[in-house]
């Protein structure tokens, strides 16, 4: 999944075979990954 960094809409992409990026629905090409919140726990010794 991927997040268009002009509308703010989740999409869809394919990036091995699909030849342009663009967001179907503004036709922004910028996207981002969206990275799932990784919290990290680091116990004292």
């Amino acid at each position: 999944m991927y997040k268009c960094l002009n509308c703010g809409k989740e999409v869809e992409v394919d990036l091995k075979t699909s030849k342009k990026v663009i967001c179907p629905f503004c036709g922004y090409r910028i996207i981002k990954k969206i990275r799932p919140v990784v919290l990290k726990k680091v116990h004292a010794r």
